[in-house]
């Protein structure tokens, strides 16, 4: 089906749509969202942003008094952050946006709570494991949301928490079994996961988890973790995992027939050139500074043209839709 937009310009152009008619067309067939529609993104736009921002204010009020509160003030704010917000949510009701809004803001408040916690007792817990035990604590929170944002800030803790215990122990058990590269596999596999289960659970009509900025967040994160797997192979050929390049084709390959085939997606097709640019950049970097010294002339201008290329070939997916 064509887009309305592509339709109602291409009209306007051979003259079967007057000039001055074109906007009333394009608001009337959903082309350009209406008053109403501005008006109502940004009410929510300002909730999210307004929410995030109260809690930021609550982390940044006690780290800016610490020394001039003492503990029962400091958890009495905390606690009463988190229980003012689960009030909201009881008001408002987990379908409106303000009960979800109310529900982030409640999840904030708790990894605040959690870490005044820590701060305060001197508990001997490690950075990840607070980032683990907020992520533990906030899925049934989580689950029963239907929110992606909140989603969204699940799957950052465990990211963090995994990325953490890494740094902090390097040599317990599973830093040994998982080094560096290994790190990078498993952040791939569980963002790439996630992403996946996104999108399937999307397209069976889970409608708040429909729009596609939070798929596309996914994408960036796992994209970013497999591009840096097979930028490390080229440069490191003796010192890496030799199935990153595989994995990356394939990755690169299922990216490009999944989001141009299956559910045309612009952003994703730029992430996929992105990554492409980069790892061919790199293996020129590293074969040109072998073997020539110096050979920044040439990456330079093999970067300018993959990306012109890219460029290109993005505009002429994007005008598959016009009439």
């Amino acid at each position: 089906m064509d887009n309305p937009r592509s339709t109602l310009l291409g009209w306007t152009e051979q003259g079967h749509l007057a000039p001055e008619a074109l906007y009333p067309a394009m608001v009337a067939s959903g082309a350009l969202p209406s008053r109403p529609a501005w008006q109502r993104s940004i009410d929510r736009l300002l909730l999210w942003a307004g929410t995030l921002f109260l809690a930021a204010s609550l982390v940044f009020f006690l780290a800016y008094n610490w020394q001039d509160l003492g503990h029962y003030a400091k958890f009495a704010l905390a606690e009463g952050a988190v229980l003012l917000a689960l009030a909201g949510v009881w008001h408002q009701g987990l379908e409106r946006p303000g009960g979800k809004a109310a529900l982030l803001g409640a999840s904030l408040a708790l990894g605040a709570l959690l870490a005044l916690v820590g701060q305060t007792y001197q508990t001997g817990a490690d950075t990840y494991e607070l980032f683990a035990s907020w992520a533990l604590m906030l899925l049934p929170w989580v689950l029963l949301g239907r929110c992606a944002p909140l989603w969204l800030l699940w799957l950052l803790l465990v990211n963090l928490a995994i990325v953490l215990y890494f740094q902090l122990f390097p040599g317990r058990f599973l830093g040994r079994l998982l080094g560096a590269e290994q790190q990078l596999w498993l952040l791939f596999a569980w963002n790439t996961l996630a992403q996946l289960l996104w999108e399937l659970a999307a397209r069976h009509g889970i409608t708040w988890l429909q729009p596609r900025w939070g798929a596309r967040l996914l994408a960036c994160a796992g994209g970013a973790m497999i591009t840096a797997l097979a930028v490390l192979q080229v440069t490191d050929w003796h010192g890496s995992s030799v199935l990153a390049l595989p994995v990356w084709l394939l990755w690169l390959a299922a990216c490009g027939w999944i989001y141009r085939r299956r559910q045309k997606d612009l952003f994703m097709l730029a992430g996929g050139a992105l990554s492409l640019i980069l790892v061919v950049s790199s293996f020129f970097v590293d074969w040109l500074s072998f073997r020539h010294g110096s050979g920044f002339l040439l990456v330079g201008l093999l970067v300018i043209g993959l990306s012109a290329a890219a460029g290109w070939w993005l505009k002429r997916v994007a005008a598959e839709e016009a009439p």
